[in-house]
């Protein structure tokens, strides 16, 4: 049973999305009392030990979104900037080539800077997309001006309730749905949502 189990969205006390965790990690903060409050339609029964005392079995139910007890971690950490890698960008522009439009693979896409690194290019959110490996060997070391490419879409940073749909592939229906209510109107991360959910 614990393999079909899907991760558990945690929020801070007030409401903002934080982090992903596995059951074992919710059941740990439903053992030492840590769970302020539980939303979300998914409820999933965990089963310890038997009590020497009772003789019954100890269980713990807990629900697909829970908000911790304690400091308001997320609310410092929402306006954070995300790590940057391959997978989370290349679903952040849905594996969409920013020169030619066309989709691809995750194996036939390369994260083309847009201004290049050795040309005082930074490895961040803002100057990067994903690129297919035809375009990226035609822009090569130069602006997309310089190579005759034009970008169809711009960079933008996820916020952390994006990075958050970016990492799960397998997010619940009420999760996606909380998660959406913190997303941008202008997201593409939108589009993602709605065929995941």
């Amino acid at each position: 049973m614990a393999g079909e189990i899907p991760l558990i969205l945690t929020l801070d006390n007030h409401g903002v999305p934080h982090r992903w965790v596995n059951w074992q990690q919710a059941c740990f903060y439903y053992a030492k009392n840590l769970v302020a409050w539980t939303l979300g339609e998914q409820e999933f029964v965990f089963h310890g030990g038997i009590s020497r005392a009772t003789g019954r079995r100890s269980s713990i139910t807990a629900r697909s979104i829970i908000a911790i007890k304690g400091k308001a971690m997320a609310m410092k950490g929402f306006n954070q900037v995300p790590p940057l890698n391959n997978r989370e960008l290349f679903r952040r522009d849905r594996h969409i080539c920013a020169y030619c439009g066309g989709g691809f693979s995750f194996l036939r896409l390369t994260r083309d800077h847009i201004r290049p690194v050795s040309r005082g290019g930074t490895d961040t959110w803002m100057n990067v997309v994903t690129a297919c490996r035809a375009c990226n060997g035609i822009k090569r070391n130069r602006v997309p001006e310089e190579s005759g490419l034009e970008l169809l879409y711009a960079p933008y940073v996820p916020n952390k309730a994006e990075y958050l749909i970016l990492t799960n592939r397998k997010i619940l229906a009420d999760q996606m749905e909380f998660l959406v209510q913190h997303v941008s109107s202008h997201s593409r991360i939108l589009t993602l949502a709605g065929a995941a959910a």
